[in-house]
């Protein structure tokens, strides 16, 4: 038997309030299962569970407020008995985009609008595309969070809601604004942040970056925002203490990448869920990726792990006019990677002046965990990435 417990969703994190259950006793769950969804200060959160099992008991019911690391439910993880096959057909779905529930397995394409493409191009469960029809969501430009990439009646709801996504109410904006004041006052009061900086010739990175778009179609063309992310994902392998813990007065170097990306809420409001496994995907899944993360993140359907998975956050202000940032480290990380906007500058090149777009980096580290002669080597490889992008 196993206990399932609150989990800590943020560093200032104390407590949640149990929404609903997504799951009941005798249901078999499996490793990354969606099970319950949670409100925190920064809003609704989907929790998955971490072992194969079956649901025992719930402990806790929908309405109670529960400190992090109080037991929700009881899990049974020995004598499992495997459940049938699922059928081809995934079940009928109900539920908000904040709620998340998973669709089950994808199932043949059913026929499609007029004007779509052949619908075999994409695969979505028969609930999400009847919903996908009556919001007036084109299918094909969603990112599939289901089972084999398939699209979910929670990706499709998260897709309509982003554009019409309301300003959070007043007393959940200032709850956010505490939660986070909160957790960057504790990070200055207790980690030794030093910091370096660099400025990066871009004029490589976005030369090929024009001429790798011309070649996609508009629905998958890259943004610089990628390239950083890769480069910072590249970094890591020759820098690895920048990627992990300082937990217990040491520090726990992670063997997996996943970069926290900070982004702005509409309303107000900041959270960085972190992208997984940044350094095995290609530019082309980073970018979908980052769009999905972006999507749901502004339309409160995002998973627990992807707040608490980060092992090293990038700030990226850029479009915000910022020519550069020293941000704050979100513990228990390490580091945080800053990035400004590119932006042309006079730039000395074999003797010549000349005018070159140039972007400002930063590295915020902990220097329990990290020197600065690392550090400095770390923000070295990022530009040694992006001066070869077409590797990235």
């Amino acid at each position: 038997m196993s206990d399932f417990r609150m989990p800590s969703l943020g560093a200032d994190m104390e407590a949640g309030t149990l929404i609903r259950w997504l799951k009941q006793p005798g249901d078999e769950v499996k490793r990354g299962d969606i099970v319950a969804e949670v409100d925190t200060d920064k809003g609704a959160i989907e929790i998955e569970v971490f072992e194969d099992g079956v649901i025992e008991e719930l402990v806790v019911q929908p309405g109670e407020k529960v400190p992090v690391g109080r037991t929700l439910a009881r899990i049974r993880t020995a004598g499992i008995v495997p459940a049938p096959a699922p059928p081809r057909e995934a079940p009928q779905v109900t539920g908000s985009a904040a709620a998340g529930v998973p669709a089950g397995a994808p199932a043949p394409p059913a026929p499609s609008r007029a004007g779509a493409p052949p619908p075999t191009r994409v695969a979505a469960s028969p609930a999400a595309r009847r919903r996908a029809t009556e919001l007036g969501v084109d299918l094909r430009r969603i990112t599939g969070t289901g089972p084999d990439g398939a699209i979910t009646l929670a990706d499709v709801e998260g897709a309509a809601a982003v554009a019409a996504a309301p300003a959070p109410a007043p007393d959940r904006q200032q709850a956010m604004r505490r939660a986070i004041a909160a957790a960057m006052a504790k990070s200055k009061r207790e980690i030794p942040h030093a910091y370096v900086t660099t400025t990066i010739d871009m004029f490589r990175a976005t030369a090929w970056l024009r001429a790798e778009n011309q070649r996609r179609s508009v629905e998958d063309r890259l943004l610089p925002a990628a390239m950083l992310l890769k480069a910072v994902a590249g970094a890591v392998s020759d820098v690895p203490e920048v990627n992990g813990y300082w937990v217990e007065d040491r520090l726990q170097a992670s063997p997996r990448v996943h970069i926290g990306t900070a982004i702005v809420l509409r309303g107000g409001g900041l959270i960085s869920p972190a992208l997984h496994d940044v350094d095995q995907r290609d530019l082309g899944a980073v970018m979908r990726g980052l769009s999905d993360l972006v999507a749901r993140a502004r339309s409160g359907a995002l998973r627990g792990s992807e707040l608490t998975d980060g092992t090293i956050t990038v700030t990226n202000l850029g479009d915000q006019g910022v020519d550069g940032v020293l941000g704050i480290i979100y513990p228990p990380q390490v580091a945080l990677v800053g990035f400004g906007r590119i932006v042309e500058r006079p730039w000395i090149e074999e003797g010549r002046i000349e005018a070159r777009p140039v972007l400002h980096a930063s590295l915020s580290f902990d220097h329990r965990a990290v020197d600065g002669h690392r550090a400095g080597l770390f923000l070295a490889a990022v530009e040694r990435r992006l001066q070869a992008p077409e590797a990235l």
